[in-house]
């Protein structure tokens, strides 16, 4: 049998945290990418108090613009004033804050003064693009554009008509590029975040799915050892009731045997439970048994006075703890209904090697049985198919032949196809 040595994995390396108020090992990606993200947060959160930001400032530089210039008036720096709000509410409604701000400078025009907040106009044209369908963007960028060559036709911003049209249509395009790469950029995050939370279920359904199947494993191995040894610890200790009257001594035998199955069962349970345990250490954990101890359990299920006869076919060759495993289980699963169910007086092992196939046969002389009680379903057919199924083998479980009668569990499975 090949036994299974855990070694206990060495402390990781300790890392030494970096003072406090020290960002000198930060380095200048990380920097800017927190920022940014900061930065984007606060914009993303509070909107209008950004928006009112900005328009304070717009307001700022194009009042100290107009103070200077020879066009300050009381009309001018209210139709500044309004131009310029009204980009407080430019992300709640896009549209509509850029209709207005285009007639609100047509206005102007009409009343023949230039104002440096006509700027309002490219930052109305930045959020259509940014928040609107693009239709919408080149639509608000044809408008822009047309208030563009009506400016440069009029007030001449950069001395000829030529250079003005050149500098303002650059205004708009780079209003209207800046707005789209926006939308791209918002839409490329929102989808990082999508792409985020999506991987942070399934990771959670993942380990949903591993606790599920370790519980199953769990639950079968609890099967396999508390039905087996209750099953004979049962048995013995109602043939030493019976046989203790007119034999003491066999009796005292009987029981010593349930001692000794139950104190098998406890090691066996701590075993299993302490590989849960973090805190166990890993020399304590036992091997699992293996085909080598069939033999010990034959004989514990003969203490019961069913007769077990244990033949091995072929050569033997190593097949790996888990298969061994796996053979252990099911002969004793198998001996277990048979005890429990069958009423045998006889019960057959036989163990067959085909490198690289393995078969188990277990049959008995009692009567046919499911394994279960009558109307109340287990769980160790079920466990002896998945144990089998993890190594690509089959499992027949039902009445033996017709002339011998009573019941067979046959499994089969390669040992090549058992997972690394």
């Amino acid at each position: 049998m090949a036994i299974t040595t855990e070694i206990p994995a060495s402390p990781a390396p300790r890392k030494l945290a970096p003072a406090q108020g020290s960002t000198a090992q930060q380095p200048p990606d990380d920097i800017t990418r927190g920022l940014f993200s900061s930065g984007r947060r606060i914009v993303r959160t509070h909107p209008l108090a950004t928006d009112a930001l900005l328009a304070a400032v717009l307001l700022a530089l194009s009042t100290e613009w107009l103070a200077g210039s020879g066009f300050a008036s009381p009309r001018s720096v209210l139709i500044q004033t309004v131009l310029i709000a009204a980009v407080v509410a430019r992300r709640i409604w896009p549209a509509s804050v850029f209709l207005f701000t285009s007639a609100l400078a047509f206005g102007q025009w009409l009343l023949g003064f230039p104002l440096l907040g006509d700027a309002a106009v490219l930052v109305a044209l930045y959020t259509v693009a940014a928040h609107q369908s693009r239709i919408r963007a080149l639509l608000a960028a044809a408008l822009a554009e047309s208030g563009a060559v009506m400016a440069a036709l009029k007030w001449d911003p950069a001395g000829t008509p030529q250079r003005s049209l050149v500098f303002l249509t650059a205004t708009v395009v780079a209003a209207l590029f800046a707005g789209l790469a926006a939308a791209s950029g918002r839409q490329y995050l929102d989808w990082m975040d999508e792409r985020a939370r999506r991987l942070e279920v399934e990771r959670d359904q993942q380990a949903e799915i591993a606790a599920a199947a370790e519980r199953t494993r769990i639950a079968r191995e609890l099967h396999d050892i508390v039905s087996h040894s209750l099953s004979v610890v049962i048995t013995l200790a109602d043939a030493a009731a019976i046989v203790g009257r007119v034999d003491p001594d066999r009796g005292v035998e009987a029981m010593t045997e349930v001692s000794d199955v139950g104190r098998r069962a406890l090691a066996d349970m701590r075993a299993m439970l302490g590989v849960l345990r973090t805190d166990e250490p890993s020399s304590a954990l036992a091997p699992q048994p293996g085909v080598a101890e069939l033999g010990a359990r034959a004989d514990q299920v003969r203490g019961t006075g069913l007769a077990v006869d244990v033949t091995v076919v072929g050569a033997a060759f190593p097949l790996g703890a888990a298969a061994e495993l796996t053979v252990y289980r099911i002969v004793q699963e198998a001996l277990t209904n048979t005890l429990r169910h069958a009423r045998a007086r006889h019960a057959q092992v036989t163990i067959s090697y085909a490198d690289p196939d393995v078969q188990v046969r277990v049959t008995d002389d009692g009567r046919a049985h499911a394994g279960t009680e009558p109307g109340a379903p287990g769980h160790g057919l079920d466990g002896m198919r998945e144990r089998v199924a993890l190594h690509g083998g089959v499992l027949r479980a039902g009445p033996g032949p017709v002339i011998a009668g009573g019941w067979l569990v046959e499994a089969s499975f390669r040992v090549e196809q058992v997972p690394a």
